[in-house]
């Protein structure tokens, strides 16, 4: 962080750089549902890109001083969805995986020397780190974040009913217990998002 404020430029675009992707991201959460035949996320403004209808202050604030934030979630009826356990799981994907397609978008830009200039390859850089690290943090499966959708579809379903029942009472208590600093400063879901974030970078970068 300070590093981008001593730099304001790098911290415009890169600050620019995370509204998009705040916003892509719960936008593609909103656009699959809406797909789906659920009309909830349209009815409720969210299928735009409009940064205003996704964005949390509070959760945008915290991803740029942090790398650790979050939009305004996506609400979606699973009873408009013809199959809710796979479409809500199909839903779920779409914001990672958007992220996702932001960062390679950036990395191939970045390769193929259409993105260059000290400070166009630095906001560029940390653009895509962001991006990763939202891809990766949502991904795990711990209630509220997308993970814990997508897990629903893929365990058994006696299982799945025992991890449902358990992450609506306890998910937002774990989810606490995962991000707070704890040894060294270091919070618990680092060391999951931290080896998949540098398998990623090594590959784009």
């Amino acid at each position: 962080m300070l590093d981008l404020l001593s730099n304001p430029l790098i911290f415009l675009l890169t600050f620019g750089g995370l509204i998009l992707s705040l916003t892509v991201h719960e936008f593609s959460h909103a656009l699959v549902a809406d797909h789906l035949g659920d009309p909830t996320p349209r009815l409720q403004g969210r299928v735009t890109l409009n940064p205003l209808a996704h964005l949390d202050p509070l959760g945008t604030i915290m991803l740029l001083l942090t790398r650790f934030g979050w939009g305004k979630p996506v609400q979606f009826d699973p009873y408009n969805l013809q199959n809710p356990l796979r479409d809500s799981a199909l839903i779920a994907l779409a914001g990672p995986a958007a992220n996702l397609l932001i960062a390679v978008t950036i990395s191939l830009l970045i390769k193929t020397h259409l993105l260059t200039g000290g400070l166009l390859y630095l906001a560029g850089s940390e653009i895509l780190i962001i991006n990763l690290v939202l891809a990766i943090f949502n991904l795990v499966p711990v209630h509220p974040l997308d993970g814990s959708k997508i897990i629903l579809a893929l365990l058994p379903k006696n299982l799945a009913y025992e991890y449902e029942a358990f992450m609506n009472r306890y998910g937002f208590f774990v989810l606490l217990a995962l991000i707070i600093p704890w040894y060294n400063g270091a919070s618990p879901i680092s060391y999951l998002v931290s080896p998949a974030l540098d398998f990623f970078l090594k590959i784009l970068t």
